[in-house]
């Protein structure tokens, strides 16, 4: 079998297509010759850094993705709804605290990422599911602990969230993505004969297979995949 192709998964909890890139992703890790590197990034960053305006702001582009997120949910199969005030959760309330929290993760699970996916998952189901908050710690801690930590990990996993240590790696991460042209997320990188090929949003994953030389089976390559 010829070495695996690194794609690296860009992406943050208070966006809703990450969350369909995500998903789509973690299914096809077993089953494309893949290595997947999830890299948990500050959107509100990308946005800044790069100089885009979020597509809420633009009023057509908000009516669009109200609607097109039922649609989302049914082809995806992950339980999209939006919450009773989108623009407060997106934009006032915002992710930073709860993208830390999920470094804090990563940077304490030394092999795979099993919590680091589970906890993004929990997160995004507050947002985008339950309409449920994500900047306090008392939220962050029950996401935490529902996605599989302990409450002894959890209090570590959130104590380490505050620490410079955590928040320059998200920094890091977020300037990463910068640096490959990030504009928005979800952002896949993969990694083709020693160049980085960028692929932007929820809708690219069969150009994405055709350029990694793998089959675009739809959006369960395993039937047997449960509804989220």
């Amino acid at each position: 079998m010829t070495s695996k192709k690194v794609i690296e998964l860009f992406y943050d909890v208070v966006s809703p297509y990450s969350w369909l890139g995500f998903e789509i992703m973690c299914r096809y890790r077993n089953v494309w010759n893949i290595d997947l590197k999830l890299r948990p990034a500050f959107l509100g960053g990308v946005m800044q850094g790069s100089g885009n305006k979020p597509p809420g702001l633009v009023p057509n582009k908000f009516l669009y993705m109200t609607k097109d997120m039922n649609r989302l949910t049914e082809y995806f199969g992950v339980p999209l709804q939006a919450p009773s005030d989108p623009f407060e959760v997106m934009f006032k309330k915002g992710s930073l605290s709860a993208m830390r929290l999920v470094t804090a993760v990563q940077e304490r699970e030394k092999t795979g990422d099993k919590l680091v996916e589970q906890v993004s998952r929990e997160l995004w189901r507050r947002i985008w599911s339950e309409d449920k908050d994500i900047t306090e710690p008392a939220s962050l801690a029950e996401a935490a602990m529902k996605a599989g930590l302990s409450d002894s990990e959890t209090k570590e996993a959130l104590e380490l969230s505050t620490s410079k240590q955590v928040k320059d790696m998200l920094k890091k991460t977020t300037q990463d993505a910068l640096d490959y042209g990030a504009f928005g997320f979800p952002l896949m990188v993969c990694h083709l004969n020693g160049k980085p090929e960028i692929f932007f949003g929820n809708d690219r994953f069969e150009l994405m297979a055709h350029c990694i030389g793998e089959k675009w089976l739809g959006p369960h390559p395993d039937q047997t995949t449960a509804k989220l």
